[in-house]
C-alpha cells in the first residue's frame, strides 16, 4: 500500500483511551463509561453514572485519545443509520431482504432500531468533553501547545456539529445540550429545541472552529486528511447547513471558500471521464476529491457490511439493498445517451463511467463472481446494485475479502458544486437570474462531462434547460443528486430540502411525486397520504427516550 493511506495509521480510531482511565459518553438518558485496555482493544460498557477521573487531562495525548473516541462512534452510525436514513425513504435504494417500517412508512416510535439517537449524542459529548476540559491538558503538559488545542476545539465543533445536523435533519427537534456531562449536577432531562435553534447552534460551532485558526488543511497522513475534520471538511458542512437553511448567499461563499481555494491541499474535482478515475473514489478511496469520509482498515481488523449490503449474492447478510427498477432506468438512459444502445453495432467507444461505477445494471455469472456492466439494456433492469461498494479495481469483479473495509463519505466536491448549482438557482427568489441560470447549468455540465457525455450532448443540454422554469431546473439537479450520489445516505435529505423549500413550494413535484415514482414497497394512496403531512416527514422519537424524560413532546404525527 502506499505510504499514508487509510491501511497504515488508522488503528488509532480504536486506541481510545489509556488504560486504567475512564471516558463519559452521552446516550441521552443513559451515560456509559469507556474502558480500553489497548490499541487493539474495543469498548467495553462499565457501570452507568460514572464520571471522567479529575486527573485523566494531564497529556496531549490524553485529548486525541478522548476526540478519536468520536469519530469512532461516527463510524458506528454508518450501517444503523446513515444509510437507512437516508436512502430508504426515497425509495431508490431499498432493502430487499427486509421489508422494513421506514421504507413502508410506517414507522413507530417502539421501532428502536431506527429511531434511536443515542450513538449521536455520545458523538456530541464526547466534542462537549473536549471543548470543557482540553485546556486543562494544555496548563499540565509543557509540549501540548495552544495551536494543538485550538486544533483540537476545531475537531470537536465539528463533530457536535455534524452530529446535530443528523438529527436535526431526521428528527427536526431534538433536545440540545452544549454542557459536558461530567458530574450528577449536570441536568440530564431537557427539552427539544427548535430547528432553527439547533441550526443557529450548528453554525456557530462551524464558525467557532473557523475562529480558532487552527483548522488543519492536511494532516500528516493521508488516512487522517480525509478521515478527520480539516478546514475544508467545515466549509463544506456550512455550505450544507446554510443550503438547508435557505442561506444562498452563504452556502455559495462557503462552496466556494473551497472550489476556489489557492491551496494545493484543497480538494479538486476528478474530472477525467474515465471508469477508473471515478471508481478510485470508492476503492481505494481516499481520493483527492474527497473533503470527509469514514474510515476504515482491512489490516487492522477493521471491516464492514457495505460489501454484503449492496450485493444480493451474499445469502447470509441481514440486509441487501438495491436499486429501484424506476433508478435503472434513469441510469440506462444516461449509459444510451454517452455509449449507445447495446443493440447499435455502430455504439460508441465511450465509458459511461458514472453508470458503470455507481450501480450495475446488468449482472452476469450467477456465481456472483462476475458482473456485465456493459450489459444495460435501454429498458432498464427489475434490479440494479450499488457498485461503489461492490466493485474491485477491475470493471467486472467484485471485492475481494481482504478488500471489505470501503469508506463512507460524507462529503466530496461533486457535493459542493451541485449544492452551488441548486442555491444559484433559490438566491434569486423567484426565477433565477440569466447569470444565476448560466452559472447553476455550467456546474451540471461540469459532472456531466465527467459522467461521459461529449460537448454536443452537453450543448443540447444546455439549451434545452436555459429556458426551463426554476422548478424544473431544481428537478434536474435533484436528478444529478441521484446519480451522482447513489448509496451514499444523501437522496432522502436532498428530496426534503427542496420540497420542504418557501413553504413547501415545491413538495408536490420535488418530494411527494418523486418518492412514489420510486418507492415499490407501498402504494401510491398511501405515499402521498403520509407524505402530506409535514410531520411524518421526521422520525419519531424513541418510545424509551419518552419513558426516561418527561420533558420530551413526541412528534405529533406518532401520537
Amino acid at each position: 500500500m502506499i505510504e499514508g493511506t487509510k491501511h497504515n495509521t488508522i488503528s488509532r480510531l480504536s486506541c481510545l483511551c489509556r488504560k486504567g482511565r475512564q471516558l463519559v459518553v452521552l446516550s441521552l438518558a443513559a451515560f456509559f463509561v469507556l474502558s480500553v485496555t489497548g490499541c487493539a482493544d474495543y469498548l467495553d460498557v462499565v457501570p452507568e453514572n460514572s464520571q471522567v477521573a479529575d486527573d485523566y487531562w494531564q497529556t496531549g495525548q490524553d485529548v486525541e485519545r478522548v476526540l478519536m473516541g468520536g469519530y469512532y462512534y461516527l463510524r458506528s452510525t454508518v450501517e444503523p443509520y446513515l444509510i437507512p436514513w437516508g436512502e430508504v425513504r426515497a425509495g431508490i435504494v431499498t432493502n430487499n431482504k427486509s421489508n422494513t417500517k421506514l421504507q413502508t412508512w410506517q414507522i413507530q416510535a417502539s421501532n428502536t432500531s431506527l429511531c434511536d439517537w443515542s450513538t449521536f449524542y455520545k458523538i456530541i459529548n464526547i466534542a462537549n468533553t473536549v471543548l470543557a476540559r482540553a485546556d486543562e491538558a494544555c496548563r499540565a503538559d509543557d509540549t501540548y501547545s495552544e495551536a494543538e488545542r485550538n486544533s483540537h476545539y476545531a475537531e470537536a465543533y465539528f463533530l457536535r456539529a455534524l452530529s446535530y445536523f443528523y438529527l436535526v435533519r431526521n428528527f427536526r427537534e431534538v433536545p440540545l445540550t452544549t454542557v459536558a456531562y461530567e458530574n450528577d449536577n449536570v441536568v440530564i432531562n431537557v427539552p427539544k429545541t427548535s430547528e432553527d435553534s439547533i441550526v443557529s447552534q450548528i453554525k456557530a460551532d462551524v464558525l467557532a472552529a473557523l475562529q480558532t485558526g487552527a483548522a488543519k488543511e492536511t494532516f500528516s497522513t493521508t488516512w487522517e486528511t480525509k478521515g478527520r475534520a480539516t478546514r475544508w471538511a467545515l466549509y463544506a458542512l456550512m455550505a450544507d447547513v446554510c443550503l438547508w437553511s435557505g442561506d444562498y448567499e452563504e452556502c455559495i461563499r462557503y462552496a466556494d471558500a473551497l472550489l476556489t481555494a489557492n491551496s494545493p491541499y484543497a480538494p479538486r474535482f476528478l474530472s477525467s471521464p474515465t471508469r477508473a478515475s471515478f471508481m478510485s473514489m470508492f476503492n481505494p478511496g481516499n481520493s483527492n476529491e474527497s473533503i470527509f469520509e469514514i474510515q476504515w482498515n482491512y489490516e487492522e481488523q477493521q471491516t464492514n457490511n457495505l460489501p454484503h449490503f449492496f450485493d444480493d449474492f451474499y445469502e447470509n447478510a441481514s440486509t441487501s439493498y438495491v436499486v429501484c427498477s424506476g433508478a435503472c432506468e434513469d441510469f440506462a438512459r444516461e449509459y444510451v445517451a454517452i455509449v449507445g444502445d447495446v443493440d447499435d453495432e455502430s455504439m460508441s467507444t465511450s465509458e459511461s463511467a458514472r453508470t458503470l461505477c455507481a450501480s450495475i445494471i446488468g449482472k452476469g455469472s450467477m456465481s456472483g463472481v462476475t458482473y456485465s456492466p456493459g450489459a444495460i439494456p435501454s429498458g432498464g433492469s427489475a434490479l440494479g446494485y450499488v457498485w461503489k461498494y461492490i466493485g474491485s479495481t477491475s470493471r467486472d469483479k467484485k471485492r475481494t475479502s481482504v478488500s471489505y473495509d470501503p469508506n463512507f463519505i460524507i462529503y466530496r466536491v461533486a457535493d459542493l458544486i451541485l449544492m452551488k448549482a441548486e442555491a444559484l438557482l433559490l438566491i434569486d427568489g423567484g426565477e433565477p437570474s440569466e447569470a444565476h441560470r448560466a452559472e447553476a447549468l455550467e456546474l451540471l455540465n461540469q459532472l456531466r462531462r465527467r459522467a461521459g457525455y461529449d460537448e454536443d450532448t452537453l450543448a443540447e443540454m444546455y439549451e434545452r434547460e436555459y429556458e426551463m422554469s426554476q422548478e424544473e431546473l431544481l428537478g434536474r439537479v435533484l436528478d444529478e443528486r441521484k446519480l451522482e450520489f447513489l448509496g451514499e445516505g444523501k437522496i432522502w435529505y436532498d428530496m426534503l430540502r427542496m420540497g420542504r423549500r418557501d413553504d413547501n413550494r415545491y413538495k408536490q413535484s420535488l418530494l411527494i411525486d418523486q418518492v412514489i415514482s420510486y418507492n415499490n414497497r407501498a402504494s401510491a394512496s398511501w405515499l402521498r397520504s403520509v407524505l402530506n403531512s409535514d410531520n411524518a416527514l421526521f422520525l419519531p422519537i424513541m418510545s424509551t427516550e419518552i419513558e426516561r424524560n418527561p420533558l420530551l413532546v413526541q412528534n405529533p404525527y406518532y401520537k
